[in-house]
């Protein structure tokens, strides 16, 4: 499995791997408890690979902002919660990603993030971030 094969879902908490497709969507299975849910093509998915970060000068793919939240944490958990206050989270995010654009990026896009780390974490699926560049650079090839 890779970054490709990890979706958020609108609405929904949590990430998600795919399962399988069909004709009219896909089969998820959720990262946090387990569960299987069927979604349909209109619901607004969003896959890992695919999401970047706005900065003061271009876009940065989500792996390697995830890369450097492990970097800064040394693979563990990190050391402030999704749940903490919007300041803490930007100074938080500052260290992580120093030229990230204030205006464009929320402090509900942060919250996301680290939740996010926290559970490719907890599920052991951090060494993808490697992976999936390890692939890229192979394609290339």
């Amino acid at each position: 499995m890779s970054l490709d094969k990890i979706l958020s879902i609108s609405g929904k908490p949590g990430l998600f791997k795919i399962v399988t497709q069909t004709r009219t969507g896909a089969i998820v299975e959720s990262l946090v408890d387990g569960k299987r849910i069927t979604v349909r093509a209109h619901s607004n998915i969003s896959v890992l690979s695919e999401i970047a970060i706005y900065t003061l000068t271009e876009e940065v793919p989500l792996r390697d902002v995830l890369k450097k939240v492990k970097t800064k944490e040394n693979g563990e958990k990190t050391s402030i919660s999704h749940k903490d206050g919007k300041d803490a989270l930007e100074e938080y995010f500052f260290d992580v990603l120093p030229e990230y654009d204030e205006d464009r990026v929320y402090a509900s896009d942060i919250k996301k993030i680290i939740q996010w780390y926290n559970l490719l974490q907890a599920k052991d699926l951090l060494h993808y971030l490697e992976s999936d560049e390890e692939n890229d650079t192979s394609e290339e090839e």
